[in-house]
């Protein structure tokens, strides 16, 4: 047991790094002598503590060990409580000038409180040094109408021969007009947002999920917003319902996510969980996804922010996470012309999943387009169709069905090529997989580099439908197979099993000089 995080207010512990999401068994916890309660999962928060005040945390399962940590909270120079600001917390009128003049005043090193409420708001932007803490029952519920939102500008050029321009508004990879998100941070640091309480974009009431590949004013927001942003923390809240993708941080360093949730209904569109994109050093730690896209999303631009800003996601860190139904537990791309480095997941649960590591890029993402030493490591499946995909020819954008993007003969390997070099799975238990074990399909110029499948298990659900496990021309409809391999430099399966399968183990289909 240790502690992962400490405000002046709130930690959050993690109670075994060796389980998943969930404990194997429930913990009794004491909390400078008193009950504190009872903790089902790996990753767990603590709220309603004092400044600058030492604690003493003991946890015990029945019948196990007593652990033991002690820790000190930070220290706190004001609380701003919203409704001394006139937020009346209502639900019918709207308190967004009230949230924003609190957050505005705030003074380095304090906390703007919001009390249990409904609080009707449209975006609000944060500030640097600031804590905003949400208390259980309190909900920020997002107007609906988008002539009432603020549009921030894809891209703003220097006025004379300035160095640099101003990207503002991001949409799919490109800097693009966007409405602004429920909250939004632009070239901030030293953030925490925390607390007990909800972000609700209600999505479902307005008319962003109506018509949503189309343009009406500017494109959809998110929820949660960040840009160039550094040191910034979130822990416990509840993100529900977004316009678009929930949490997507951009340009962006040192990041922190504990103990949140993400949720949108199956039949959301494009409601990603939490889509980083050309950030460094991001941990997830203890997030519980259920939404109507990718859980995670991992991206870097596309052509064009690629080839012109060429910033990788790198240094990412996702653990003690649950994905629970989501087109993708983990996805890689597709917007990934700047690089996707140094990923590990581990110690993560995924259940209902179309598939649990997904790859997705294609020709025309760019040289700087590489995606390299992606560890999974420790994770546990339950009924995803397709537990391991990687993806070479995606048909995304309108030329993604072209010849040139779909190819299965060698193309010339140029500026647009993109790259796959090493991904590792060790110890992944996948059980009742529908469609195959694993498809990797890369490309014939330039094969993925290396897939390692270490001591895994993989078991096939009896008479699972048909699926087409990768989205690329002529992939066909399959259950019940193994490893099924295109255009790999080098695959290797050490210590996996599979039982149940209706076909070979490994189907490698070498492609030229592979």
């Amino acid at each position: 047991m240790k502690c992962i995080f400490l405000s002046a207010r709130s930690a959050a512990v993690l109670l075994d790094e060796t389980a998943p999401y969930f404990l194997p068994a429930p913990v009794r916890l004491t909390l400078n002598g008193r009950d504190a309660g009872e903790a089902d999962r790996t990753v767990y928060s603590l709220y309603g503590l004092s400044p600058d005040t030492a604690y003493t945390l003991t946890a015990q399962a029945e019948g196990g060990p007593v652990q033991e940590i002690s820790f000190r909270t930070g220290k706190e120079s004001y609380t701003l409580d919203v409704r001394r600001f006139g937020a009346r917390g209502d639900g019918e009128h709207e308190d967004t000038a009230a949230l924003q003049a609190a957050i505005l005043c705030c003074p380095p090193d304090g906390r703007v409180l919001i009390p249990r409420g409904t609080y009707l708001t449209g975006p609000l932007f944060l500030k640097s040094h600031l804590t905003v803490e949400w208390e259980k029952g309190a909900t920020l519920a997002l107007l609906t109408d988008r002539d009432r939102f603020p549009i921030l500008p894809g891209v703003t050029f220097p006025r004379a021969d300035g160095d640099g321009d101003l990207l503002l508004g991001s949409w799919e990879g490109n800097p693009l007009d966007c409405y602004a998100a429920a909250l939004n941070g632009i070239g901030v640091e030293d953030v925490r947002l925390l607390g007990e309480g909800v972000i609700d974009g209600r999505g479902q009431l307005g008319d962003w999920w109506v018509r949503p590949k189309e343009r009406r004013g500017a494109w959809r927001g998110r929820l949660f917003y960040l840009r160039d942003c550094e040191n910034v923390t979130v822990q416990g809240l509840t993100f529900r319902n977004s316009p678009s993708w929930n949490l997507h941080p951009t340009f962006s360093r040192h990041l922190a996510f504990y103990d949140i949730r993400v949720e949108a209904p199956a039949v959301s569109p494009n409601t990603d969980g939490f889509d980083p994109e050309s950030c460094r050093d991001v941990k997830l730690y203890g997030a519980h996804f259920s939404v109507g896209d990718d859980c995670i999303a991992i991206k870097s631009g596309k052509i064009y922010m690629g080839k012109k800003y060429a910033v990788p996601c790198r240094d990412i860190e996702i653990a003690w996470c649950a994905m629970l139904e989501g087109h993708g537990g983990v996805t890689i791309g597709s917007e990934m012309a700047g690089g996707v480095q140094h990923v590990r997941v581990h110690h993560c649960l995924m259940r209902g999943n179309d598939r649990g590591l997904r790859v997705k890029t294609r020709r025309g993402r760019g040289k700087n387009a590489v995606v390299d030493d992606i560890r999974f490591e420790d994770v546990t499946m339950e009924r995803v169709k397709a537990p391991l995909v990687v993806n070479c020819m995606y048909f995304c954008d309108p030329d993604g069905r072209s010849p040139f993007v779909q190819s299965r003969e060698k193309q010339p390997v140029d500026d647009g090529t993109p790259t796959i070099g090493a991904v590792r799975f060790e110890r992944v238990s996948a059980r009742n997989c529908e469609a195959c074990a694993a498809y990797i399909l890369g490309l014939p110029e330039n094969p993925v580099r290396e897939i390692v499948i270490k001591d895994s298990f993989f078991t096939f659900l009896p008479g699972a439908k048909p699926m087409v496990p990768a989205m690329a021309n002529g992939v066909e409809e399959c259950r019940g197979r193994g490893v099924i391999a295109y255009f790999v430099s080098s695959l290797r399966l050490e210590g996996t099993r599979m039982e149940g399968l209706q076909g070979q183990e490994l189907e490698l289909h070498p492609g030229p000089d592979t």
